[in-house]
C-alpha cells in the first residue's frame, strides 16, 4: 500500500542529522568514522519502517548498520524507531539502491541484507529488481573479500530468478530454503514478514557469499 506523504517531510527527516547521513557521499569510503569506531557495517538496503534493523542493532551491539531507503515517509518512521530505541550503532541513508556505489565505498560493507523487495514481475522491468546483475555487480564493489548478501522474499519467480543471477555473479549460494520460518526459529521478521507468517505464507531464503579475491 502507498504511503501517504507526511507535510514537511524533508525538514522532518533532516531534523534527524545525528541518524541521518545529510550528504552520503560525504561519507564515502570512510563511514566509520561516521560511527566512531572501527567495528563491522552492515547494510539494509530498502529498510522500510525499520523493525528489522532496529531488532538487529539491539542485538548485536558491537556491529554498524546503514539503512538505506528512497522514500522519505517510510524512512521517517525508521528514524523515529531508531531514535526512539536510543541506539548509536544506527545510521540511514535516504538514497536509492542504483547509485550505491556513490555514497558506499570499495571493499567497506560486510554483509547486505535484502528484505522482499519489490519482484517487479515484468519481464521488461528484471532491470529494477534489486538481484539483477546490474545490481549484484555493485554489491561486489562495495563487499569485503568473502562478504555475504541474504536475501528474503516471498516471491517464489524473484527468488528462483535471484538465484541464478548470484551464480553468474561469481557468488556462493547456501542456505538455500523455500519455507524459512520451518527451520530458522530465531529468524528476526521485517514488517511484511510478519504479516505473511500470519497468513501461513512461506518464506524464501538464502545466503550469497562472495569468496573470490579481487
Amino acid at each position: 500500500m502507498r504511503q501517504r506523504r507526511v507535510k514537511n517531510e524533508k525538514e522532518k527527516v533532516m531534523s534527524y542529522s545525528q541518524i541521518l547521513a545529510i550528504k552520503p557521499e560525504d561519507h564515502k569510503g570512510k563511514w566509520n568514522q561516521f560511527f566512531k569506531n572501527e567495528n563491522e557495517i552492515h547494510i539494509e538496503i530498502g529498510c522500510g519502517k525499520g523493525r528489522f534493523i532496529t531488532s538487529l542493532a539491539e542485538m548485536n551491539p558491537d556491529t554498524n548498520y546503514i539503512a538505506i531507503e528512497p522514500i522519505g515517509t517510510v524512512l521517517l518512521r525508521a528514524l523515529e524507531k531508531i531514535e526512539k530505541s536510543e541506539l548509536n550503532n544506527v545510521k540511514c541513508a535516504w538514497r536509492f539502491a542504483d547509485v550505491i556505489c556513490e555514497y558506499i565505498g570499495e571493499n567497506e560493507i560486510n554483509k547486505i541484507y535484502l528484505n522482499f523487495s519489490d519482484p517487479w514481475p515484468k519481464i521488461r522491468h528484471a532491470k529494477r529488481r534489486l538481484t539483477h546483475k546490474n545490481f549484484l555487480e555493485s554489491y561486489k564493489r562495495i563487499l569485503k573479500p568473502e562478504g555475504i548478501i541474504e536475501f528474503k522474499t516471498d516471491n517464489k519467480d524473484l527468488f528462483d530468478f535471484s538465484l541464478k543471477e548470484f551464480e553468474l555473479c561469481g557468488f556462493t549460494v547456501q542456505d538455500v530454503t523455500n519455507d524459512l520460518h520451518s527451520i530458522l526459529m530465531d529468524n528476526v521478521m521485517t514488517e511484511y514478514e510478519q504479516k505473511f507468517s500470519r497468513r501461513g505464507m512461506k518464506i524464501n531464503y538464502c545466503k550469497a557469499t562472495l569468496e573470490y579475491e579481487r
